[in-house]
């Protein structure tokens, strides 16, 4: 197998508020089939109904509100772009549930939850080299 994460589909209550989110942060999407795909570099991020997405995927929807065990990264050149990113999603409706702040690593980093309650980490760390593109390239730990 590959390693490789081509998209992340991230199932959704009310498809027009999430696209409208997204859209608000700057990000540009196509609808095809009731199903929202926006490119990320490298790979897609997808809006998908909840219900769909669960039975397609053959598993039974979590019955109560919480932390799905999944968080979404993106990381960005600097700190400033950190508030910058984390006030742009406050103001299109997001909850800030990590303030910006250095983390233990020697970054900086915060994180907030889109209206569906998925959350993101924007993070500025020094250590992860960012390509003109964007690609995040990992560093060789066993060289450090």
């Amino acid at each position: 197998m590959e390693q490789r994460l081509s998209l992340v589909t991230l199932g959704v209550t009310d498809l027009p508020r999430a696209r409208a989110f997204y859209e608000h942060l700057g990000w540009r999407g196509q609808e095809v089939e009731e199903t929202v795909f926006f490119q990320a570099g490298g790979m897609g991020i997808v809006l998908w109904s909840l219900d769909k997405l669960s039975a397609d995927c053959g598993v039974a929807q979590r019955q109560e509100s919480g932390f799905d065990g999944l968080a979404l990264a993106q990381n960005v050149r600097s700190r400033d772009e950190v508030d910058e990113v984390m006030a742009a999603a406050e103001r299109a409706g997001a909850s800030v549930t990590r303030a910006p702040a250095e983390t233990f690593y020697g970054g900086y980093a915060g994180v907030f939850t889109d209206p569906d309650g998925h959350a993101w980490e924007i993070a500025h760390n020094p250590g992860f080299t960012l390509g003109p593109d964007g690609t995040l390239t990992i560093p060789d730990f066993s060289a450090l």
